[in-house]
């Protein structure tokens, strides 16, 4: 199959992430690109030595490698209508991060955008192709805990917005500045909106999506945040599963201007677990398993070697036969939008004190 050539679109950040070696490996990919936000982030991208030219816009990318095939928005989530509306007018297809907009407007225009261009949007959501996952689905579907009755799930960070500043402005999270309710100076726009993974997976594990969430917000862990740093969730699916999730940055982290050693502080700093329980068992999973040895100091640091970014191989591997073949990605605009409407729901929960239905 013939390699796609991809670029990276409107980069907000430099330092080096194995996405970029997943670009640079993968033999279905040819990375021709990269556009940044800002000159900062292009000196730090460029002093990784990655051997793609990097450019201060998207225009100036798309003119010099009109080869172009598909992007990767990398951008802030305030940005991404109207990079897929560019995108759209060129036919890149676009692999999208993980929340495409919090506007159900925007997101309904994106919907009909794409679907007018016949280009694929693949919506970044890894968990889909972990191993450990599949492992689960399969043991569910084939009936080893019998029914589902619960679903207790974590995903719980770091806080990236020392390395990755738009998640820590709610205009450019969240997409626009509102109270996380009457008397917090907090806004909407922090952990939730860095953790759709968890929403996803409930919908996808139980085959039903979410009836109704409670959601209520703890005090910042990082009191100089304009956003929640802690929060949880709880509620009942379609089917009446009931589900308990925390998707908060409850990982503290050093912070450096570029990301390095030293930035995972005891304890580790990701984790997806579920506990699942059914009318004839239970599942304890913990999706990444990563190694993890304590060093103690300086800042109590440690030394991780995860696992996870073995998703990327499976994502690229659908992204590439959608494109090449003509099909429908499992995890687009489409999909994806229940799980973004949920969080929604989960942000006015928060705001009205009380169980919001969907």
């Amino acid at each position: 199959m013939k390699p796609i050539k991809i670029a990276i679109m409107s980069l907000t950040h430099g330092h080096t992430r194995k996405y970029y070696q997943t670009l640079k490996d993968n033999p279905k990919l040819n990375w021709m690109a990269v556009c940044a936000d800002n000159e900062e982030v292009r000196d730090v991208f460029e002093s990784g030595n990655h051997g793609v030219p990097c450019y201060m816009s998207s225009e100036e990318m798309f003119d010099r490698h009109p080869e172009i095939e598909a992007v990767v928005l990398a951008s802030a989530n305030i940005e991404h209508l109207q990079q897929i509306e560019q995108c759209a007018k060129r036919g890149l297809h676009i692999l999208s991060m993980k929340i495409p907009t919090f506007d159900m407007d925007e997101y309904d225009r994106m919907i009909e955008i794409v679907d007018k261009a016949g280009v694929v949007c693949q919506v970044e959501l890894e968990m889909h192709y972990n191993p450990v996952v599949h492992r689960l689905k399969k043991l569910i579907k084939d009936g080893e805990i019998g029914k589902i009755l619960s679903i207790q799930a974590t995903n719980i960070t770091l806080s990236p917005v020392w390395a990755f500043p738009w998640q820590g402005v709610p205009e450019d999270s969240y997409g626009k500045r509102v109270p996380l309710r009457d008397g917090d100076h907090r806004f909407r726009g922090g952990a939730l909106c860095d953790h759709p993974h968890i929403f996803d997976l409930i919908r996808w594990l139980t085959e039903s999506d979410i009836d109704f969430v409670f959601s209520d917000v703890a005090p910042n862990i990082r009191p100089e945040l304009e956003v929640e740093d802690m929060l949880l969730v709880n509620g009942k699916m379609k089917d009446g599963t009931i589900f308990l999730l925390d998707p908060s940055w409850s990982r503290m982290e050093e912070r450096l201007k570029v990301p390095g050693p030293g930035w995972e502080v005891f304890p580790k700093r990701m984790e997806v677990n579920l506990t699942i329980s059914g009318d004839k068992g239970a599942l304890i999973v913990d999706c990444f398993g990563p190694n993890v040895y304590h060093n103690g100091g300086p800042n109590d640091r440690y030394t991780v070697q995860y696992t996870y970014f073995d998703e990327w191989i499976g994502l690229i591997d659908e992204f590439v036969d959608c494109v090449r073949n003509g099909k429908q990605p499992k995890i687009n605009l489409k999909w994806h939008r229940q799980s973004i409407a949920a969080m929604n729901k989960c942000y006015d929960s928060i705001q009205q004190n009380q169980p919001v239905h969907l």
